[in-house]
Parts: structure tokens; sequence; C-alpha cells
């Protein structure tokens, strides 16, 4: 069985056949599913060398098209990188299936028995850029939480994506599992991506992580249910009231810890009257550190290093070596300067002050807010849920790192002795 479809009816084709898997990974137990888990894990591992040649393809044709160092830095993978996502897949596997779980039930006055359970959607698709990480992580939470995966990569990870998939897909049926639990949709041009957004009635729901235009796409052209993650314009407010020295470490990891993720901040925001005593103090480590300040006149007024911001400084999410920079002179304005340029992922407060720290949790309306710590907390694994398929930023049924109860739907089951309805 090919781990690429091709385009046109390929897409078609691959999603019947997850219908299939879905139909069969509904009913398997939880030693099942996680023995199937633990063998990917496995197989990553032993097949580390042929995934890592496969990776440096990719990194090689990055290159040579001029890919940003941020998308290299993303799209690259190392022996300890894989053994990561193979540790990743081992941690899944001890948590609890999900489905099956009684969300709420009881009896009802008539005697009837009345449960809400958790169950899988059935066929995921995912459409994601760079990353290969994501397709080992995406295959994993979708098989522990009993759903097929539908895997849509970016053209830039094909070589690392096929060769992922092809120790996943051995790995899966050497485990007692249907192969077509994980496939890789063709990555070569647009069709395969047109093709999954109207799959309709074959696919259950639509999952896209990867930059504004994409996410951006997927929601405005998908027929099939999205749900929709987004990018990360993340800030971090340096309160009236913040003790400096957190702040500077809290800013610094906020931005430097990794540079190219959707939870890094991208933005900070300094109270007036902490600004003299704290600016040249960040400014300077920010410099040392490698990233470019672009400040509004009140910042850059306490560094030559500061590049002038622009009005869509501040709205930009860099995955880079920059983040913008501006004071605000109360906490009203930070969470108006938020509210405005924000993506509604993650903010982030520095304060000793409870009443403010309240108020900006009240106020600031995003899928995660940070009291005093960084923003690249907002993860999965950080929560505690293991993988994650993406940070949700949207409202309805799921908002913030997604874990495998974001991946389930529920059903009623009612239960009765010959009821009938007067």
């Amino acid at each position: 069985m090919p781990t690429q479809t091709s385009p046109g009816t390929g897409t078609t084709e691959a999603a019947k056949r997850a219908r299939v898997a879905a139909t069969a990974l509904a009913t398997v137990t939880r030693a099942a599913k996680d023995a199937a888990l633990h063998a990917m894990a496995d197989a990553l591992v032993a097949r580390t060398p042929e995934i890592l040649t496969a990776n440096e393809a990719d990194l090689t044709a990055g290159r040579e098209n001029g890919l940003s160092a941020a998308i290299l830095d993303r799209l690259a993978l190392t022996e300890e990188r894989v053994a990561g996502i193979a540790d990743a897949l081992r941690q899944m596997a001890a948590l609890a299936d999900p489905v099956g779980e009684v969300v709420r039930g009881g009896t009802l006055p008539n005697g009837l028995e009345l449960r809400q359970i958790r169950v899988p959607f059935g066929v995921v698709g995912i459409i994601y850029e760079g990353r290969p990480n994501v397709t080992v992580d995406a295959a994993g939470i979708c098989l522990k939480s009993g759903n097929a995966a539908l895997l849509r990569g970016s053209s830039s990870a094909i070589h690392s994506n096929t060769a992922l998939v092809a120790v996943l897909r051995d790995a899966v049926a050497g485990a007692g599992l249907p192969a077509d639990a994980v496939q890789l949709l063709d990555a070569s041009s647009r069709d395969s991506v047109k093709e999954l957004m109207r799959a309709r009635g074959l696919v259950d729901v639509l999952i896209p992580r990867g930059g504004a235009s994409l996410i951006q796409a997927v929601v405005e052209e998908s027929t099939v249910p999205v749900i929709e993650t987004g990018v990360g314009n993340c800030h971090v407010y340096v309160d009236a009231a913040a003790d400096l020295d957190k702040a500077l470490a809290i800013v610094l990891n906020s931005k430097t810890q990794r540079l190219s993720t959707c939870n890094t901040a991208e933005s900070l925001l300094v109270h007036a009257d902490v600004a003299e005593a704290f600016l040249p103090r960040v400014l300077a480590a920010l410099h040392e550190a490698g990233v470019t300040v672009h400040g509004s006149p009140e910042v850059a007024a306490y560094s030559a290093d500061v590049v002038p911001a622009t009005e869509d400084d501040f709205g930009t999410e860099y995955l880079s070596a920059d983040i913008s920079a501006a004071v605000v002179d109360s906490l009203d304005a930070a969470v108006a300067h938020i509210s405005r340029y924000g993506t509604q992922h993650t903010e982030a407060i520095v304060t000793e002050s409870v009443t403010a720290a309240r108020e900006f949790v009240a106020r600031i309306d995003s899928a995660a807010v940070m009291v005093n710590a960084s923003t690249r907390f907002t993860d999965g694994g950080e929560f505690g849920f293991g993988a994650e398929i993406g940070i949700s930023t949207q409202k309805l049924h799921a908002r913030g790192p997604m874990g495998l109860p974001e991946l389930t739907s529920t059903k009623y089951v009612v239960t009765g002795d010959g009821h009938l309805r007067s």
C-alpha cells in the first residue's frame, strides 16, 4: 500500500480507506492502541538513520529554495529530536483512553438510564506546514483517540513525511491494527488539499496547522467541519507592579527559548511607570541574545539598537529573532493593544498585584493567559495532555492545546426496559 496518494481521486480513495480503518479503530481496546503506539515509537528509533537521510534531502532542497532559518529549524530532525518524538508516543500510551468516558449521566425520573459518552470523530484530516514532528504527533493522537488520520504535510517536508509515515504504517500493521489508520496525502500540488476540504461525508473534521494564510484558506473554503488553530502573536505585558527580575527572565524565555513556535512571544508591552527601570535591561538582554527589537519611539529612546516599529510590526507573528515593543500608560492600554493586535492565542502578564492579574485574566480574550509565567507553557505536553494536535483559538468544542479528549465527540446512550413515551 503506497504511503502517498496521487492527486485527484487519490485523496477520495484514501478517505474511503480511512473510513474503513476508522470503523475498525472505534472498537479497538486501549491495550491494543497503546501497543501500537509503543511499536510506532520503537520503529522510529530503530529506523532513525533512514528518517534522517530523508530529512537531509528536505533540508538541502530548503536551503536551495531560500527557506528562512526559522522554517529550516522547524523542518530539521536530529537523532535527539526523533527520540523525543518517539518518547511523546510512549507518554501518550500512558494517558487515559478518552473513548468510552462517561461525560455525564444518571437515571431519569422515568427509570431510563442516560449516559453521554466520548466516541471518536472517525476520520480526521490534518493540513500542516513544515514540522515533520507533526506527522508523528497527529498520527499518534488520532490513533489513541480511535480516529484514522489523513495527513497532508507541505512539499518542503515531503521526503521526511514519506519516510515517517512508512515507518508508522509498518508499525501499526505489525501491531495488528489497520495500516490505513495513518495515510499521507500527496503534497506535490494543491489538488489534494482541495479534495480533502471537499470530502464532506468521508472526512469528519479538518484541522489546519500553519500560517495565517493557510488557516484562513481552509476555514473559508472547506465544506468539511474545521477546528481552527491560530497563529500566535503572543504578548508579554510587564505591569507597573512587576518584579523586574522575574519579568526579565520571563520575557527572555518567552522570546528566545525557541523562536519558531506559535507560543513564542512576539510583542512586549511595558508599563510607563517601570519603563525607565526595565527597558534598558531588557533591551540589552534581547540584543545580547540576538533578538532585534522593533520598538515604538518611547522604546527606541532607550537604545540605539531598536528598529523603529511600523503598524505591521505590532500585528506580526515573526517566528524569528524579532520582537515588537511598546510602552503603555495603563493596564487598560495594554488590554486595548492586545485586543487590537493579538490573535487570541496566549498572553502573559508579569505583576505582583493580585488585582491587576485578576483584571488581566478576566479581560483578555485568548485561549491561554499566563500570570507570571512564560508564554512557552501553552503546549499540550507542558499542560500534561501529552502530544497535542494543535492550539485551538476558536471558541467551539475545543480551545487551547487540543489533547485526546478534544479529538472525540460524544453520543448519548439511553437504556430502558421496554420504556414507551406517553
